[in-house]
């Protein structure tokens, strides 16, 4: 499970360098990747949700 936090907190800084260049500079590559990011991070959101209900049995 701890895999699984560390891609999270990763996603999660992609997430926020690519926003902050978007919306600072109007990058819009970065926006994109940031969409990207932030898809990524609701599916990791998913698993960890499976696994936290899994280990709380």
């Amino acid at each position: 499970m701890q895999n699984l936090v560390d891609s999270i907190n990763e996603q999660i800084t992609v997430f926020q360098e690519n926003a902050v260049l978007q919306v600072a500079k109007g990058n819009k590559a970065a926006g994109a990747r940031a969409r990207k990011a932030a898809l990524e991070i609701a599916k990791l959101m998913k698993e960890f949700r499976k696994a936290s209900v899994e280990a709380a049995k």
